[in-house]
């Protein structure tokens, strides 16, 4: 059992002490009127900081508990639409978990970032050391990372923002401007695209300055098809109608068709040729599938009809027509092929004269 400090003897009471024994003595007392002094401010300082640690614990807990909450909540309604003819068409649910995910993720760095920095704050301070140094270096090292890794936070900071305002997805067929293709992962500082030929592209977020997202909303599918000047317009109007109509209640044609495929009517007319314009809404990313489809109905249908289309098998000849005269490609008889011609006569040469040659 220790005993308080008044009652030990003291060095001078005890006789013939030696001066270490002394020494020891005052040293031991003074340590003990020091502790005896500041024990209620270690105390307190140390409940205050054991209060900030558990505050700050409860406090991160919860806040990470609520998003995650979030997020299950958002794949839960991206499950809910999935079976339904909506979610097939315009929601992908691995697109939204990646999404959700990675926001998430983000949302909860930032929190627990925030949370166990106030904290640590909170516990210098109260420990009574002096934070401005601290911050003003916490400042200029700041300062000097966003420089030197400058890409680095403006990849991060396009990702996040790209992922929040959902400009594209795992899925969706984009045109970033310096690559394009299928969106196959969609990360923070990367995205990874897979191109028309099987490459994959690694297009960092802060090198993309616009987007084009083909796979939103809705496409246009257009074909333009090429025919004689001399064919008659209300027919070719009926044939196209009649293949549209054909098409739009097959399967899987009717749920990739968003609306009814309409003849625009002539788009170009010249000497040799006019086209006519077909135009229908289709299923974002079918439009393509859905032009091929159209070309290869109508040629079908355009051939059975009789209707001439510029750049096909060239047409056969009519039997009304007159017969050319096969003597009309032979040439007129020349003159000169009558040697009794004065054409021939005039081309004979001139004899030489039959008397002597005088030479020198």
């Amino acid at each position: 059992m220790p005993w308080p400090a008044v009652l030990l003897p003291l060095a001078a009471d005890v006789p013939d002490a030696p001066p270490s024994v002394k020494e020891a003595q005052a040293s031991v007392t003074e340590a003990a009127s020091f502790i005896e002094e500041n024990w209620a401010t270690w105390l307190s300082i140390g409940l205050r900081i054991l209060l900030i640690v558990v505050i700050a614990a409860a406090l991160r807990s919860v806040v990470r508990k609520a998003l995650t909450k979030l997020i299950n909540r958002m794949n839960t309604s991206a499950e809910a639409v999935e079976g339904t003819a909506l979610g097939g068409l315009l929601v992908n649910a691995e697109r939204r978990r990646q999404r959700s995910e990675a926001i998430g993720s983000v949302l909860r760095s930032v929190a627990s970032f925030l949370i166990l920095g106030t904290a640590a704050l909170m516990v210098l301070a109260a420990l009574k050391i002096d934070l401005a140094p601290l911050l003003a270096s916490a400042g200029v090292a700041g300062v000097a990372i966003g420089f030197g890794a400058r890409n680095l936070v403006t990849d991060f900071l396009s990702g996040v923002f790209m992922i929040m305002e959902d400009q594209y997805g795992v899925g969706d067929k984009i045109d970033a401007g310096v690559a394009s293709g299928e969106v196959i992962e969609v990360g923070l500082r990367v995205t990874k695209l897979r191109g028309d030929n099987g490459e994959i592209w690694y297009v960092r977020n802060g090198e993309i300055k616009r987007i084009g997202n083909l796979s939103q909303g809705w496409a246009t599918a257009g074909v333009a098809v090429q025919v004689k000047p001399s064919e008659d317009l209300a027919r070719i109007r009926e044939v196209v109608q009649k293949v549209a109509d054909t098409l739009a209640k097959e399967t899987p044609w009717d749920e990739r068709l968003w609306g009814p495929v309409e003849v625009l009517g002539l788009d170009e007319v010249l000497l040799a040729s006019m086209t006519v314009k077909v135009s229908a809404k289709t299923m974002p990313g079918q439009q393509f599938a859905v032009e091929r489809e159209l070309r290869w109905r109508i040629k079908e249908a355009f051939d059975a009809a009789g209707i001439r289309i510029i750049g096909g098998a060239p047409a056969p000849a009519d039997e009304e027509e007159t017969p050319a005269d096969p003597a009309a490609a032979v040439a007129p008889p020349s003159a000169l092929s009558n040697p009794a011609s004065p054409q021939s006569l005039a081309t004979t040469p001139i004899p030489p004269p039959a008397g002597p040659r005088i030479t020198k």
